[in-house]
């Protein structure tokens, strides 16, 4: 049978970067092919080359035999193969339909368009409105506009980069139903993740890349996901070591009844939303994207005010009118959920992104950056975390995912924070970067401080959270302990499902 897509010996090469070193691979028709590799191992240039976003130095690209040649997005599409990149490729400024609409062939009827979306979106299990702006969307569902755009073209071969980072386990399962039927006709998929389970659950075969070079290739159903590890980091991973919470005296944030109207029309009113944060103690907040995390963070972070003063308290301190500047005063620093564009300036160096939030640290002095503490400051970052970056000078952009997320959590960890915001805190990050980020976020509430995650991420969330809340429709659940709680509860509450309540308060989520 000949492959759906065939590589031979594709390299590429960025200045003082060989991203892919003489890469081989094959796919065929109906195959579900993982690639597998550490954040910066090559695999995100390599889907860019396929897509042909990206142009291999050397190497040939076959699809169904035949020589891709004059290789560019468009000729991609026209062969039938379709992406979803990590980093979204979408117009912020217009709606969801008017984006899908820019990827179609021939002419088109927008409320027919808009039908399809609706129809699509709600069979697949990720619920999207065609007439909201982009803007308007958290990551999770700009993340699904790409899966549906792509779902939309009958695709031959179908690239995923990271698709379940932001789906409840019962949409995950939905989603995995339908690439199975792709697969079984005929589509071929070529699926990177960083879930090692997923992998094994869903994928036929596994390309394994390291500093980009293919260090080897496995039957992932057939390979433990230590196994898959081990080959992806050359090394063993290391040991998630959660030691049980010392909560402070009382409580480090304190939300009492938040209710907010969402700024924007296609968003979500937060209701009556109460619950508070000790030193000691990591808390999640679980819940499907687009139902009200973001509204919420804005409001903690202090991106946007309440008028009620008293409804959010940082330290004792009533904090509900206070703007973020005055909130960081207060011991609050915060890791927004987009890396580049809010928590770092891609063009800019590290050592200018660290004045974003280091400034209190004397970096600025007399309004003069200190250009010397600023160098210090990022050198310190990127060695104390683990950095792979060619230094302080090195632009926010230049760096993969996982070691830009390293650096701003660790710009924000250095500054001994009392309590701290994180959202999303390894989306599309490797499982070795993930695992240091972590435990990272372990050991600073060991040693004292408030932490707070909002993460998509079950899995993420029970292995680091001592508490857990459940977001859905701008509501918060009662508080679960993690050890009295299970997945399968989490994820009812996530999607109103089920009316799980959590043993020890007596209290169910309700509308």
């Amino acid at each position: 049978m000949t492959p759906r897509l065939e590589l031979r010996n594709i390299s590429k090469r960025y200045p003082g970067v060989l991203a892919n070193d003489d890469i081989s691979l094959a796919i065929m028709p109906g195959e579900i092919h993982a690639v597998l590799g550490e954040n910066g191992a090559g695999k995100s240039t390599l889907m860019k080359i396929i897509y042909g976003a990206a142009q291999a130095d050397s190497g040939e690209i076959y699809c169904d035999g035949k020589l891709i040649q004059d290789h560019n997005p468009a000729v991609s599409r026209a062969l039938g193969v379709e992406m979803v990149y990590q980093h979204f490729a979408l117009f912020e400024s217009v709606t969801v339909a008017e984006n899908i609409a820019l990827c179609l062939r021939g002419p088109f009827d927008r409320r027919a368009l808009s039908s399809r979306i609706v129809e699509l979106s709600q069979r697949y299990g990720m619920p999207i409105d065609p007439a909201r702006k982009v803007h308007e969307l958290s990551v999770g569902e700009r993340q699904r506009v790409e899966i549906v755009r792509c779902l939309l073209q009958n695709p031959k071969l179908l690239i995923l980069d990271e698709p379940t980072s932001v789906l409840t386990p019962q949409a995950v399962s939905k989603l995995f139903e339908t690439l199975r039927q792709l697969a079984a006709e005929g589509c071929s998929i070529l699926y990177i993740s960083h879930k090692l389970d997923e992998v094994q659950q869903l994928c036929d075969s596994a390309t394994v890349l390291r500093n980009g070079r293919v260090t080897g290739t496995a039957k992932p159903k057939e390979t433990t996901s230590l196994e898959l590890a081990r080959m992806m980091v050359g090394s063993n991973l290391p040991h998630m070591n959660v030691t049980p919470s010392n909560l402070s005296d009382g409580p480090v944030l304190e939300v009492r009844d938040l209710s907010a109207e969402s700024r924007s029309h296609h968003g979500v009113n937060l209701r009556d939303v109460s619950f508070e944060v000790f030193g000691g103690e990591i808390v999640g907040i679980a819940g499907v994207s687009g139902n009200g995390q973001a509204e919420l963070i804005s409001l903690l972070s202090g991106e946007r005010t309440h008028k009620r003063v008293e409804a959010i308290r940082i330290g004792g301190k009533d904090a509900g009118r206070l703007h973020a500047n005055a909130r960081r005063r207060l011991g609050m620093t915060f890791v927004p959920e987009e890396r580049l564009g809010r928590g770092a300036v891609p063009s800019h160096t590290l050592w200018e992104n660290a004045l974003l939030t280091g400034n209190r640290a004397g970096l600025v002095r007399s309004g003069f950056v200190d250009r010397g503490r600023a160098v210090a400051f990022a050198k310190n970052i990127i060695e104390r975390f683990g950095v792979k970056a060619n230094g302080p000078e090195a632009a926010a952009q230049s760096l993969s995912g996982g070691n830009l997320q390293k650096y701003i959590v660790g710009r924000e960890i250095v500054l001994a924070p009392k309590l701290l915001l994180v959202s999303q805190p390894t989306w599309g990050v490797d499982v070795g970067a993930a695992a240091f980020i972590r435990q990272t976020l372990v050991d600073l509430s060991r040693a004292g401080a408030a932490v707070l995650v909002v993460s998509e991420e079950l899995d993420e969330l029970f292995e680091i959270c001592d508490r857990l809340l459940v977001i859905c429709q701008g509501r918060v659940s009662p508080p679960l302990m993690r050890a009295e709680t299970n997945r399968e509860e989490v994820g009812l509450l996530m999607t109103r499902l089920g009316t799980a309540t959590s043993e020890k308060s007596g209290l169910a989520l309700q509308d």
